[in-house]
C-alpha cells in the first residue's frame, strides 16, 4: 500500500464527516434549485422573501445545537487545540544541540530504532514505545525530542502534562483519548507520530487510593495514559511517547516507569567544561562579538549553568551591548550579563563614608579567605555596589564541577562565610547587620556536618536528624550543638590568624574597593601578584598534570 494512498486515506477517516456534510449540502442545494425552478412565479416570489428569515432561524438553532452538542454530548471541556507538526518543520538537528553530548548519543539510537522499526521487528524485537528524558530544567529535554523527531522525520505532538489535569472529573482521561487517537492516525498516514509530554510528574505522579477519593482526577487522567500506551501494542501505527520531568525518578508512578511502557531513559546533566565552552562558541556564533574574547575562561566562570542560563547569558549581553551604544559583544557585556542574572541588578543608593569603607572590608575578608584557603574556588569579582538586599558581594565558583564534597571544601566555606565577620572585628573591633546572612550559611554547613555527616570533633556517626528530636537525649543534642559551635569557632579563629597576617593585603584590597568599587578576575590577580601571592589553585592543577604526565 503506497504512502500516498494511506495519507489519502487518512484525510479522509480525519474529515469524513465534514466531506459527506458538504457533499450532503451541494445536493440539497441542486435540489432546491430543481424545486424553485418548477413553482409557479407567485410562489416562487413568498419562497424567496421568506428565505433569509427561514436562513437566520436555522443558524440560531444550529448554534444552540452545536453548543449544547460540544458541552453536554462531546465534553467540550475535552477539547486539545493540538495541530501536528511535520518533522522537518521543527527543523531542530542533532548539529543544534550542543553541549549534552552523551544524551545525544542515546538519542541517537532511539531515532536509529525508529528509522529500522521494519528490521526490529523482522528478527522478532519490539518497537519502542515510550523514552522518559530525565534531568534539571533548561538542560534541553524539549530540544532533544524535536531534534528526534526532526531526524526520524515524523509529525509531532507537544503538550504539558498539566493540560490534562483539570478540576472536572474524567475531562483529563477524555484528552487522553483525543490525543492518542490524533497519533494514531497521523502514524498511519506517516508511518509514524512522536507525542511528547512535558513536565509529565504532573500527571505522572504515585497514585493516591483512599476511601476518599483524593486525587480521583489525576488518577482517572494517568489511568487513561496507563491504557493508551498498553494499547500501542495492538496497533499496527508506530506511536513514540516521550515524556519529560524535573523530578526525581522515584516521584512517578512505578506504573509509568515498567517495561513496555517508558522502555528507555535518557538521563541529562548540565554540561561539563567541555560543553560549556561548546556552548558559548555555539551561541556566541549567532551574535556580533570580539574575536578575542576567551571561551574557556567564560566556561570556567559558568560553572554549573544549564543550556538555557548560557543562552540567556548571550542574549543579556546583547541587549546591554545595545543600550550602551556598542556594535559588538565583548567580555565586559557578558561579565555583566552573568552578573545582571545571578546576582542582581545594581542599586543606585548612596551610603555614609563610613559604612561603605565597613562594606569594603567586609568583602576584602571574603575575598582573601577565599583566595587562600578554598581549595576549589577562584574570585571572579567582589564590588561594593548595592545588588539586591546586599551591600556588596564577592563572587566566586569553583573551576570544574564536583559532585561531592569533602571535610576539607565544606570547611573553606564556613571560612568564607564568617570571613566579613572577621574582618569587620579586626578593623573597627565592632560588627553590622551585614553579617546576619553570613552567620546563617556558616551555621547551616556545620549544623550538617554535625548532624548528617558524621564529621564532628565528638566522633559522633550517623544520620541524627533522621530522629525525632524528641527521642534524642538531652546529652546528645547538647554534644552534637557543642560540636557545631566548637566547628564554627576553630574556622573563625584561623580565618583572624589569616587576617591580621595578610593585613597589609586586606588594606589594600579595601583601598581599592573604596576607589574602583569592583575588581575583576585580572584585576585581583594581578594585586596578589604584587605581593608575590601566587594562587594556590594554579600550583594544584599543575602539580595535577605533571603527575599525569610522570605517570605516563
Amino acid at each position: 500500500m503506497s504512502n500516498s494512498y494511506r495519507r489519502l486515506k487518512m484525510h479522509f477517516l480525519n474529515y469524513r464527516a465534514k466531506i459527506l456534510i458538504a457533499f450532503a449540502a451541494v445536493i440539497l442545494v441542486i435540489l432546491a434549485i430543481w424545486g424553485m425552478m418548477s413553482l409557479e412565479s407567485y410562489y416562487r416570489n413568498i419562497t424567496l422573501a421568506t428565505m433569509p428569515l427561514q436562513l437566520l432561524m436555522v443558524a440560531m438553532n444550529a448554534v444552540i445545537f452545536v453548543y449544547l452538542y460540544l458541552v453536554v454530548l462531546q465534553g467540550g471541556f475535552s477539547k486539545i487545540d493540538k495541530k501536528s507538526v511535520k518533522g522537518a518543520d521543527v527543523n531542530i538537528r542533532f548539529s543544534d544541540v550542543v553541549g549534552i553530548d552523551e544524551a545525544k548519543e542515546e538519542a541517537w539510537e532511539v531515532v536509529q530504532l525508529i528509522k529500522d522499526h521494519a528490521r526490529l521487528k523482522a528478527i522478532g524485537g519490539r518497537i519502542l514505545r515510550g523514552i522518559l528524558m530525565i534531568g534539571p530544567p533548561g538542560c534541553g529535554k524539549t530540544y532533544l525530542a524535536k531534534a528526534i523527531a526532526t531526524e526520524a522525520g515524523l509529525p509531532f505532538l507537544s503538550m504539558s502534562a498539566s493540560e490534562f489535569v483539570e478540576i472536572f472529573v474524567g475531562v483529563g482521561a477524555a484528552r487522553v483519548r483525543k490525543l492518542f487517537k490524533k497519533a494514531r492516525s497521523l502514524a498511519y498516514g506517516f508511518g509514524g507520530c512522536i507525542v511528547f509530554i512535558d513536565e509529565l510528574d504532573a500527571m505522572g505522579r504515585n497514585r493516591v487510593f483512599n476511601q476518599f477519593g483524593g486525587g480521583s482526577e489525576t488518577n482517572s487522567t494517568q489511568n487513561q495514559l496507563l491504557v493508551e500506551m498498553d494499547g500501542l501494542g495492538s496497533h499496527q501505527e508506530n506511536v513514540i511517547v516521550i515524556g519529560a520531568t524535573n523530578a526525581q525518578e522515584d516521584v512517578l508512578d512505578p506504573a509509568l516507569l515498567r517495561p513496555g511502557r517508558f522502555d528507555r531513559k535518557v538521563y541529562i546533566i548540565r554540561p561539563g567544561l567541555e560543553g560549556r565552552e561548546k556552548l558559548f562558541q555555539y551561541y556566541l556564533g549567532k551574535v556580533k562579538h570580539e574575536a578575542s574574547i576567551d571561551i574557556g575562561h567564560l566556561a570556567r566562570k559558568a560553572v554549573g549553568k544549564s543550556p538555557a542560563e548560557i543562552e540567556s547569558i548571550i542574549k543579556e549581553a546583547a541587549l546591554i551591548a545595545t543600550r550602551n551604544g556598542k556594535e559588538v559583544v565583548s567580555y565586559k557585556e557578558i561579565t555583566e550579563a552573568i552578573e545582571r542574572i545571578e546576582l542582581g541588578v545594581k542599586n543606585k543608593i548612596k551610603m555614609q563614608d563610613s559604612e561603605k569603607e565597613m562594606t569594603a572590608y567586609h568583602e576584602a575578608g571574603h575575598l582573601l579567605t577565599i583566595y587562600f584557603l578554598h581549595p576549589t574556588d577562584d574570585v571572579f569579582k567582589a564590588s561594593i555596589i548595592p545588588r539586591k538586599t546586599s551591600l556588596g558581594v564577592v563572587h566566586h565558583q569553583p573551576r570544574e564541577e564536583y559532585f561531592s564534597h569533602d571535610r576539607d571544601k565544606l570547611l573553606a566555606d564556613i571560612k568564607c562565610a564568617i570571613a566579613g565577620y572577621v574582618a569587620e572585628r579586626v578593623k573597627k573591633g565592632v560588627t553590622t547587620t551585614g553579617v546576619s546572612a553570613d552567620f546563617t550559611n556558616a551555621m547551616k554547613i556545620a549544623h550538617f556536618m554535625v548532624w548528617k555527616l558524621g564529621m564532628g570533633p565528638s566522633g559522633y556517626i550517623g544520620d541524627y536528624s533522621s530522629i525525632p528530636e524528641n527521642e534524642l537525649s538531652e546529652t546528645v543534642k547538647a554534644k552534637l550543638n557543642e560540636d557545631t559551635n566548637k566547628i564554627l569557632k576553630s574556622c573563625m579563629d584561623e580565618v583572624d590568624e589569616l587576617l591580621k597576617r595578610e593585613k597589609t593585603i586586606l588594606e589594600r584590597f579595601a583601598h581599592e574597593l573604596l576607589v574602583r568599587q569592583e575588581l575583576e578576575y585580572d584585576e585581583i590577580e594581578a594585586i596578589f601578584a604584587e605581593y608575590g601571592k601566587a594562587n594556590p589553585r594554579e600550583f594544584k592543577s599543575q602539580d595535577a598534570k605533571s603527575g599525569e604526565s610522570s605517570s605516563k
